[in-house]
């Protein structure tokens, strides 16, 4: 039994770890493939195979590696083509975090952020629906898969989990917000351990409702940070991880890749899709997460920041990092990962969150790439190559349309 919702709560909140994780983004399948790439500084953006874009203004992207065919014999071909693209996302790198934890499935609660879930089901259903009044079997098919419930309910059976299923879907904070959520579960004891994630697949109408906004770079390479940015890039991708009780991980003896030692959430009320231009919410989600961690600014070796490329995003979380830093500003380490694997929307902060336990595992940073000359708003210190450091702390920034911010922070397992 790992979930107890009547359970009274702890004297003291407890202690979490994390026990496994796993990522698919543009970079790589796995965790290997990732920290690869990302030492390497590597981008991975290309022209679009998914979908007609012959009329929109771009035609790049981030996109993942994987086929139409089930990748092995860990699931069923019948499973694997009834998931959306998406959804196989999420079970690829759902599964890693599992065996990375040495976990088989169980009664585990699972917690997942998503942005645009099945989409590309609902187009597809929408194409039928315009062709032709036959096959309404078909298209009632589309109607079950196109619910995100029903695709994560059958990766949770093909994963051999049973427990409570939320999912999150607040844009691009999404996942960060469901490792948020899963860590107050645990904390609280009402889970011993809790698999927790976020994922998003390309499709062509998010795709082209960016493009319409005229969000995305023309050139197709996102320049965070840049003084002369004209956008992001989308990608596609997902990241999991376990999010486990430490008393509860001694006890299985698991390996325990990092602690979660803060969390923090707030809504920005300035601008459905524009942040307030001196990132107030962005500055007392990033407080909120320090003040539980019991950490200042100073102790804080690296800031994955939400730097998606945007004049006004950018411009709104540097002000912030340097209303939560002050005078120690100049010591902060910051980069944005967007510039190598894209916006990965609702996949973005749970995927960001492994790569901060990949910085923290391989004592590196990941960079901020393409920048050929910095905003003047960066007074921190911009990582522009990758960096050998001693890592002990990260942060990690996701902000969404509609106000929604999140910050976590994660430590080395003998921090204390």
């Amino acid at each position: 039994m790992a979930y107890f919702p009547d359970r009274p709560l702890p004297s003291q909140p407890l202690p979490v770890v994390v026990t496994g994780a796993g990522i698919i983004s543009p970079l790589g399948r796995d965790w290997a493939g990732n920290v690869a790439g990302f030492r390497a500084g590597r981008t991975a953006f290309s022209p679009i195979s998914l979908f007609d874009v012959s009329r929109q203004r771009v035609g790049t992207a981030g996109q993942a590696d994987i086929t139409d065919s089930a990748p092995d014999a860990g699931i069923s071909r019948k499973s694997w083509s009834r998931m959306d693209r998406g959804t196989r996302l999420a079970w690829l790198a759902a599964r890693e975090a599992l065996a990375d934890a040495m976990l088989a499935g169980g009664e585990i609660p699972m917690i997942v952020g998503t942005s645009a879930a099945a989409m590309p089901i609902g187009e597809d259903y929408f194409q039928h629906a315009l062709a032709t009044t036959k096959n309404r079997g078909s298209q009632l098919r589309r109607v079950e898969l196109y619910q995100a419930q029903r695709q994560l309910t059958s990766m949770a059976r093909e994963l051999s989990i049973s427990g409570p299923l939320r999912i999150v879907s607040n844009a691009c904070a999404s996942g960060a917000n469901a490792i948020g959520q899963a860590f107050h579960l645990v904390r609280s004891g009402r889970a011993e351990r809790v698999l927790a994630g976020g994922y998003d697949a390309l499709c062509q109408m998010v795709f082209s409702g960016f493009d319409a906004l005229q969000a995305l770079t023309p050139s197709g390479l996102p320049r965070p940070f840049d003084a002369a940015r004209d956008g992001l890039a989308l990608g596609e991708g997902a990241g999991f991880v376990v999010v486990e009780a430490a008393a509860a991980a001694k006890a299985r003896g698991a390996r325990v890749i990092a602690k979660i030692l803060g969390y923090g959430a707030t809504t920005d009320i300035h601008h459905l899709t524009q942040p307030h231009p001196l990132g107030d919410a962005a500055l007392a989600s990033m407080q909120a997460a320090c003040a539980m961690a019991g950490l200042v600014p100073e102790q804080i070796d690296y800031l994955n920041s939400h730097g998606t490329g945007t004049l006004l995003n950018d411009l709104a979380e540097g002000h912030a990092i340097q209303r939560w830093a002050g005078d120690a500003v100049g010591k902060i380490k910051v980069s944005s990962t967007k510039s190598a694997i894209g916006h990965l929307l609702g996949g973005a902060g749970a995927v960001e969150s492994v790569i901060c336990l990949i910085a923290l595992k391989n004592q590196f940073l990941p960079a901020s790439l393409n920048v050929r000359e910095t905003d003047t708003v960066c007074t921190f210190d911009l990582v522009r190559t990758p960096r050998e450091a001693d890592v002990q702390r990260v942060l990690t920034n996701s902000f969404g349309f509609g106000g929604a911010n999140a910050t976590l922070i994660f430590g080395q397992e003998g921090f204390t």
